[in-house]
């Protein structure tokens, strides 16, 4: 179904379309938070579930299920009372921007914002609108290198197109459809996650115990990596707890280091990087191992190493995967820390920490079951990122009027 487009505050649209602005089609509010932050007198009870930024990004999906702590009753007296089956999204914070509907009576920090008496709309259809909209929240309506903030104002003067409500529905229930599916492969994700850690428990930490395997430190088995550039052109990378080496203009859309990369490491294919973590949010590093390079410039301060010929390198790479090392990282942790926020763990410490180590025949064989399933969850992962995208090229098309869906025959 297409048809002649008109003009208007949020773009071209189709003709039977209106645009307006989100505030004349509802009431924009922000949640409140009980100070200060923590009070024993207001957090931590068992009155009223507390909506904050975490419970909303945590899983995908259309409906808010449950959120972590909850209010006391004097806490609650002090927050915005959020009802249910109400709209909200988060306005605040590098997640800013995710929308989601509520399914019970809650109250919400002020790191989000809710959608209240709703004209002309459908909660479903505008919270579909917002997802579309997510990145235009971030990139452009609020960015910021400090703390992005997306504030009520902000919210209520976003133009949007409104097509007549029985083609709302209709682009509802079609983008239903791919949440659907998103959802299911995530929860397939997830047991999966929860399989390997599983079997990364049984096959190392308690056979390790059981078996009386050697702890080695991490200098017995590898020697640091030192080299720096020899002037070639190699990718500059990074380290994301979430996806392991990306290169440094996909992650900050932009090169960071500048003239600092003469000072870079030099990795080889199969060397590791330990990125140290950050105070500011309780990380304690990652360790990944290069694989998709032959060769890249890594920042100096991680701390890069080659296994030695004795030891499996999958099998160390799982292990680190699993945040094996996290528990003697946090015993490592100084009560200060450097003015960046980087966690004082020193070259030395880092390699000074142990890990099992069995005989090469027996890492071996766990490496091959750890891979096993670890080729299932990528597997997942790019089905679910493949849906994704899927989900919003046609957000895309039908939320803008750009593709229209044809009205059933009702005989």
């Amino acid at each position: 179904m297409t048809g002649a487009k008109k003009a208007s505050i949020a773009g071209p649209i189709p003709a039977d379309w209106h645009a307006t602005l989100i505030k004349k089609c509802c009431d924009v509010v922000r949640g409140a938070s009980p100070r200060p932050a923590g009070d024993p007198r207001y957090f931590g009870g068992n009155y009223l579930p507390w909506i904050t930024v975490a419970d909303v990004t945590r899983t995908p999906g259309m409906h808010l299920d449950g959120t972590r702590t909850k209010l006391t009753e004097e806490g609650a007296k002090f927050t915005r009372l959020i009802p249910p089956s109400t709209l909200v999204i988060t306005n605040s914070g590098a997640t800013l921007g995710v929308p989601k509907v509520t399914r019970e009576l809650s109250g919400a920090n002020d790191g989000i914002a809710a959608f209240l008496n709703l004209r002309e709309v459908s909660k479903e259809f505008l919270f579909y609108l917002l997802e579309f909209k997510t990145e235009y929240f971030r990139n452009e309506l609020a960015p910021g290198v400090g703390q992005p903030n997306l504030n009520t104002e902000l919210l209520g003067d976003v133009a949007i197109a409104v097509p007549p409500p029985t083609e709302q529905d209709r682009i509802v229930d079609a983008l239903s459809t791919w949440t659907t599916a998103i959802q299911k492969v995530e929860q397939l994700i997830a047991k999966k996650e929860q399989n390997y850690n599983w079997l990364v428990n049984r096959l190392v930490t308690k056979q390790s115990k059981a078996s009386s395997w050697p702890q080695l430190r991490v200098r017995d088995i590898a020697d640091r990596v030192l080299r720096q550039s020899d002037g070639a052109e190699y990718p500059l990378l990074t380290i994301s707890s979430a996806s392991g080496f990306v290169r440094q203009e996909d992650r900050y859309s932009r090169y960071m280091a500048g003239e600092s990369a003469k000072t870079y490491t030099l990795l080889q294919a199969g060397e590791f990087s330990y990125n140290k973590g950050n105070s500011k949010r309780y990380e304690f590093g990652c360790v990944f191992q290069l694989q998709n390079f032959e060769m890249a410039l890594v920042p100096s301060v991680y701390v890069s190493f080659r296994l030695h010929d004795s030891v499996c390198a999958a099998y160390l790479r799982h292990l680190f995967a699993a945040d094996y090392l996290k528990p003697q990282l946090r015993a490592l942790v100084k009560t200060g820390v450097r003015n960046n926020g980087l966690l004082n763990i020193s070259p030395d410490e880092f390699m000074g920490t142990t890990v099992p180590v069995p005989q090469l025949e027996k890492q071996v064989r766990i490496a091959n079951a750890l891979e096993a399933v670890s080729a299932e969850l990528d597997l997942l992962r790019r089905e679910a990122a493949a849906l994704r995208f899927q989900k919003r090229g046609l957000m895309q098309k039908l939320v803008t009027g750009t593709w229209r869906l044809p009205v059933e025959d009702a005989s």
